[in-house]
């Protein structure tokens, strides 16, 4: 059934294509209020983004957009906006993405080939980038979701005081570690549902509107340490090798070695799996959106692990222990199933 702003666009697009023979056809949802619709057209086809004005802003999409694409990222193309209605016309970068054609077969080349692009985004001279900066502010109330969506929402778990007080010291380590980082154009969510194959086997990369300048592990744990693929740990660290032989190839003079680069990595994937465990559980409670559930006892799987793995991650790894986080998220999805 076609609702209100599906006929604003349709009417939209009517206008901006001078012509009302075009098909439009649901492309895909995300984790956001935007829509997506395929539209095709004497042969090509388009993507027609639906972000309500009153919820998303695309201001920011526009900008990086043409920055990546200046790049040589291959990012959608503009060809119609408007702002007001919330509506923009984009070029379609296939049905494709990694995550459907990832195997243990294809891995190394399709993350070489996205690791390539990374090298792109990461030669973006930041003191020029006008995004935000991933400062202390952001990266610690992105960890307080884990606390209040996941903990104390989806599972009614209650920290004490002093676990409280030692989960916000741990936070403060993590949040030094990825300060301490060298820092790069960061996509922010640069993983294999965001990354497409087109037709003709090149990269194409979506939902960067939240980009900012950040640590430069981060990307890599996005990719590597996938909430929705998950990977052996030799053939993540095979991964993490290869990009900083080529980071060296390309000339860049890092001061850190590789051993500070794997507890990097490993300490920003913490952070990235408090924040994506508490998203998930955010979708689910506030925005009714469950299919993300499916994706929590992976992504807290990969918490777990690096936890048992590092002291200064002791009091996530006692929290977890202490309220048998793991058995809770099985016994919510058998509950809920």
């Amino acid at each position: 059934m076609i609702d209100k702003r599906q006929q604003e666009l349709l009417k939209w697009l009517s206008k901006v294509l001078k012509t009302d023979d075009f098909t439009c056809e649901t492309a895909s949802s995300d984790a956001s209020f935007r829509r997506y619709f395929r539209v095709s057209l004497s042969g090509q086809t388009y993507i027609a983004m639906d972000a309500p004005p009153e919820k998303e802003d695309c201001t920011a999409f526009l900008a990086i957009a043409e920055l990546l694409r200046q790049q040589g990222v291959n990012a959608p193309k503009v060809f119609k906006q408007s702002l007001s209605k919330g509506f923009l016309l984009l070029s379609d970068l296939g049905k494709a993405c990694f995550l459907d054609k990832l195997t243990l077969e294809s891995a190394d080349d399709l993350y070489s080939q996205a690791v390539g692009v990374l090298h792109l985004m990461h030669e973006l001279p930041v003191s020029e980038l006008t995004i935000p900066v991933y400062d202390s502010a952001l990266l610690y109330r992105e960890m307080d979701l884990f606390n209040d969506w996941f903990l104390g929402g989806l599972l009614g778990i209650k920290l004490s005081t002093s676990e409280h007080n030692e989960l916000t010291l741990m936070m403060d380590v993590l949040i030094k570690s990825a300060l301490e980082q060298p820092q790069v154009f960061v996509h922010r969510d640069y993983h294999s549902r965001n990354l497409m194959l087109t037709d003709k086997g090149e990269i194409g990369v979506i939902d960067f509107q939240d980009a900012v300048v950040g640590p430069i592990t981060y990307d890599l744990v996005s990719l590597f340490r996938d909430c929705y693929i998950d990977w052996p740990d030799h053939k993540i660290y095979a991964w993490l090798d290869q990009f900083l032989q080529q980071r060296h190839s390309k000339g860049c003079l890092d001061k850190f070695d590789t051993a500070s680069f794997y507890r990097w990595f490993d300490l920003m994937g913490a952070q990235r799996h408090m924040k994506a465990i508490g998203i998930f559980s955010r979708l689910l409670l506030r925005d009714k959106k469950s299919g993300y559930l499916q994706d929590i006892p992976r992504t807290l799987e990969y918490l777990v692990d690096i936890c048992s793995q590092y002291k200064v991650l002791s009091p996530m790894a006692k929290l977890l222990d202490t309220h048998q986080v793991s058995a809770a998220v099985q016994r919510y999805l058998v509950a809920n199933a």
